[in-house]
């Protein structure tokens, strides 16, 4: 290998990582939905790298396009720092809207009573229509749309140190080193982001809510529409 495409492998290696760790947007949103929706450590992770994948592959799908056009790094940029307000936007609204929802669902099932009457002799019970318990007059749940929203959230937001990384090895080395500088890159991001939501998710799976337990899609929202609030505004 080349000393020069070694160092930027280690480069590429070192900007997935931090570039991963410092961006809560790569791993809030499905912690919180993890939590909220009560998704199985499998789906957790498959949602995870579903997502991931889409993330790093339309980086560096433009990156590649760029290369072939000979688009100047300059513009790709731009172009990426277009999608990466459309990105948080994107998780500005379904977060608040989710978190809307959430509250909507919170005040709908709040704590209540049910009298069994007629032939069947239980006591009345209190309960929130949380979890599996569910009653005729529920309607059946519906099918869940949230991984499809927040992999097309994740497919418009740029890998930004990606585009520079593979601009360079194309133009002073050859395809195989941009190939290699680009699977670098997006194993490692992947791997932080599943490391991430993996041990969190765990984490948070022992914390007990008590009466905000009700809450916990308003507060998932919440916290992925102000994720999205911290990378627009605050540039993380």
């Amino acid at each position: 290998m080349n000393m020069d495409v070694a160092i930027l492998c280690w480069t590429a290696a070192t900007l997935g990582f931090v570039h991963t760790l410092l961006g809560p947007d790569h791993y809030l949103p499905f912690i919180v939905m993890n939590r909220a929706r009560k998704w199985s450590p499998a789906k957790t992770a498959w949602i995870t790298l579903f997502c991931g994948l889409g993330h790093v592959l339309s980086s560096v799908v433009l990156g590649l396009i760029g290369i072939a056009f000979g688009v100047a790094v300059m513009k790709l940029e731009a172009f990426e720092a277009f999608r990466g307000n459309l990105a948080a936007w994107g998780l500005i609204g379904f977060g608040f809207a989710y978190a809307a929802w959430g509250l909507h669902r919170g005040i709908r099932n709040r704590p209540h009573t049910h009298l069994h009457l007629k032939e069947r002799c239980e006591p009345a019970h209190s309960h929130s229509h949380d979890g599996e318990h569910f009653h005729t007059h529920e309607p059946a749940p519906k099918a869940n749309i949230t991984p499809w929203i927040l992999f097309t959230i994740f497919v418009l937001g740029p890998c930004e140190p990606l585009i520079p990384l593979l601009m360079y090895p194309a133009a002073r080395h050859s395809l195989s080193g941009t190939v290699l500088v680009a699977t670098v890159f997006s194993v490692v991001t992947i791997g932080t982001m599943l490391s991430i939501v993996m041990a969190a998710s765990w984490g948070i799976s022992f914390a007990r809510l008590g009466k905000l337990e009700r809450w916990t899609h308003a507060l998932a929202g919440g916290a992925i529409g102000l994720s999205g609030l911290a990378i627009q505004f605050l540039g993380l």
